[in-house]
This record gives structure tokens, C-alpha cells and sequence, in this order.
């Protein structure tokens, strides 16, 4: 039996990037994939966000922090070259930064604006990260790994909003499409479309308008009567980056606990 599938969930001398590192899932993935042993280098806002204090933020963890700015082709590029620079490779893609509907609003009050930038940041932005990634030079057993959502990603649900939506079924079929090109080639390629989640971002644009028996009665139509903590997504994202994972090669995962099996449950209950 191979040393791989002796040891699937060991990192050591893997290089990993996630995009949007600094909190919710992408923090929980930088945290796991390093206490697995791999390299980690992770994404802030460009110009908005300090390198050094992200950096300083993980407290002792070593990690390198890269600015980026989705909306610009330039500062992909730019980010891409800088972690190669600074680690000789990336085997492992987490493509996990992105914009919602609160969240968005940071950039602009315009809905049409809005709905322009939530495209270009989570489809086009994500689309230029993979063509960057799928150009690298590299062994086997690369990596990569796009987050989706259950909404858009595997199903549709009454009242969410339609750019967010079409942003996230455009990175499905992206990971898809990219799959069956790579489908004799190095490199795997995944999904991850997680439901409802407890990160700063569905708190701000979901539960934060919720008063307190409001939010009572949403937690409780959902799977399993509880929100999906970020550290399971993390752990998913962590065995799709080892050498078990490699069957899945295409798989758009509903990580959403039963969710995308039974959208219904968001209104049925109302």
C-alpha cells in the first residue's frame, strides 16, 4: 500500500493558498491545512486590508499574506507570482474569497452596481484565479478547490438574491467544465457548496436582521437545528487536498447538511 493512502490527511511539504484567509471559512481552512503540515499563504483585501496585521492576527502561525483584489486582472496576477516568488509553488487552490449581499454594499449603494460587482468578484474574480492556477507548472496531485454555496450551486431558493445566486452556479459550472478538461491531467478539481454557516458574513446578511424569536425559528427549520460551524467546511477542504480525494476529481459537493436535499425547509415552515 502506497505511503499516500497510508497517510492521507498529511500536508507536510504542501503549498496551499486560500483566498480570503482572514475569517469565517477561510480562516478555519488556514488553521486546519497548517496544523496538517502544509505551507500556508493566504489573501487580504488589497488596500483595505494590512498584510502585516493579518499576518500578525494568526498569532504564532506562520503563514505569508498576499493582497488581492478579484475585480482587477492585474492584482490576480500579481498575487499568483507573489506566492510563487515566495514558496516556489502552489499545489493546493482554495478559492474561498467573496462577496454577499450585505457585504457588497461596502463597495457601492447602487443595487445595479452591487449586482455587477457580485459577478465580477465571485465568478470572473474565481474564474482568472483558476486559469492562473491551471498554468502553473507542477507535479501531480495538485489541488483545487472552488467554494460554491448551496444556493446557486445545487439548488435555488425563493428570495435570494439573483446575482449572488448566478454568481455561485457560475462557479459550480466553472469547476465542472475545468474538471472535464483536466479529467487526464495533474490536476484535481473540486467544489465545496456549503449551506447555512456561522461566518461574519452570513451574520451580517442573514441573522443580523433577525430579532430574537426570528432567529430562534430560522435556526430551527434547519438541518439538524443548527448552523454548519466554518471548522466543518475547513475539514472537508482538507481531505479534498490530499490523496484520497482524487475520485471525486469533478464533484460539486452540497456541503449544506441536508439543505440542497430540501430547500423547503428555508420556507415551509413560515
Amino acid at each position: 500500500m502506497s505511503a499516500d493512502l497510508l497517510a492521507p490527511l498529511d500536508l507536510t511539504g504542501r503549498v496551499a493558498l486560500v483566498t480570503g484567509g482572514t475569517g469565517g471559512i477561510g480562516r478555519a481552512t488556514v488553521e486546519r491545512l497548517a496544523a496538517y503540515g502544509a505551507t500556508m499563504a493566504l489573501t487580504c483585501v488589497e488596500g483595505v486590508e494590512d498584510p502585516a496585521t493579518v499576518a500578525a492576527g494568526f498569532g504564532g502561525l506562520a503563514v505569508t499574506v498576499h493582497p488581492l483584489d478579484l475585480r482587477d486582472p492585474v492584482s490576480i496576477r500579481r498575487c499568483m507570482a507573489s506566492v510563487t516568488a515566495a514558496h516556489g509553488r502552489i499545489d493546493i487552490l482554495v478559492n474561498n474569497a467573496a462577496v454577499g449581499s450585505a457585504t457588497v454594499a461596502a463597495f457601492s449603494d447602487d443595487p445595479d452596481i452591487q449586482d455587477s460587482l457580485m459577478l465580477a468578484i465571485n465568478a470572473d474574480g474565481t474564474l482568472k484565479m483558476c486559469q492562473q492556477f491551471m498554468a502553473l507548472p507542477g507535479g501531480p496531485g495538485r489541488k483545487l478547490i472552488n467554494i460554491s454555496s448551496v444556493g446557486g450551486g445545487i439548488t435555488a431558493f425563493p428570495g435570494f438574491r439573483l446575482s449572488d445566486g448566478m454568481s455561485k452556479a457560475a462557479v459550480a459550472f466553472l469547476t465542472r467544465q475545468l474538471a472535464a478538461e483536466a479529467v487526464h491531467g495533474e490536476v484535481d478539481v473540486f467544489a465545496i457548496c456549503p449551506g447555512a454557516t456561522n461566518t461574519p458574513m452570513f451574520q451580517a446578511s442573514t441573522l443580523s436582521k433577525l430579532t430574537p424569536e426570528a432567529l430562534a425559528a430560522f435556526l430551527a427549520r434547519l438541518p439538524k437545528g443548527r448552523l454548519i460551524e466554518p471548522s466543518e467546511i475547513a475539514a472537508l477542504v482538507h481531505f479534498l487536498s490530499g490523496p484520497a480525494s482524487r475520485a471525486l476529481h469533478g464533484a460539486v459537493l452540497d456541503a449544506s447538511m441536508g439543505l440542497g436535499s430540501r430547500p423547503g425547509l428555508m420556507s415551509e415552515y413560515a
